[in-house]
């Protein structure tokens, strides 16, 4: 099986989005992975060597940084989020539509409302040199990927929205 056959039959996105998800969902297989030889690493060291390696707190919160926000366009995409349908059956199929729709907008909107603060605040960081306590890496990187990833995760969120009202409403 060839490497685009794989993909094929592992994601049921289509076009770029598949393509994006794939190098997504690597990243954050990756930076799990990378956090797991930290952590075991650093346990292994404070216990049997006892001396445990420096800067791993900093490290494990940029990694998870990494990891939910490399996570969070996917998940947008997929229709993973939590979803109460108490009034579903109160209210009629167009409604719920609507409804859907309408809080993708405004899920959408927050996000790029959200992404342009945070965005904001990792060009300030980059101008007062900002630097983590530790390890000295520079915080506006992280609050830069995280402002990057909220525009996609927004984006993602309204194609969604418009993707269920003219391809999955004839359900």
């Amino acid at each position: 099986m060839s490497f685009c056959a794989w993909i094929s039959a592992h994601y049921e996105e289509q076009g770029p989005v598949k393509w994006l998800a794939f190098v997504l969902e690597m990243i954050a297989a990756i930076t799990l992975f990378l956090l797991m030889l930290l952590t075991c690493s650093d346990v292994f060291g404070r216990y049997f060597l006892a001396n445990s390696i420096d800067g791993t707190t900093e490290l494990t919160e940029i990694a998870l940084a990494i990891l939910i926000f490399a996570e969070m366009p996917i998940i947008t995409w997929r229709g993973g989020h939590v979803v109460v349908d108490i009034l579903d059956r109160m209210l009629g199929g167009t409604i719920i539509k609507l409804l859907g729709l309408l809080s993708a907008f405004l899920i959408a909107s927050s996000l790029y409302f959200i992404a342009t603060q945070i965005f904001f605040l990792a060009q300030r960081s980059f101008r007062r040199d900002e630097v983590t306590e530790f390890l000295q890496l520079p915080v506006g990187l992280i609050v830069e990927y995280i402002a990057y990833m909220s525009w996609i995760t927004a984006a993602g969120m309204i194609t969604y929205g418009v993707y269920r009202l003219l391809f999955l409403s004839r359900e």
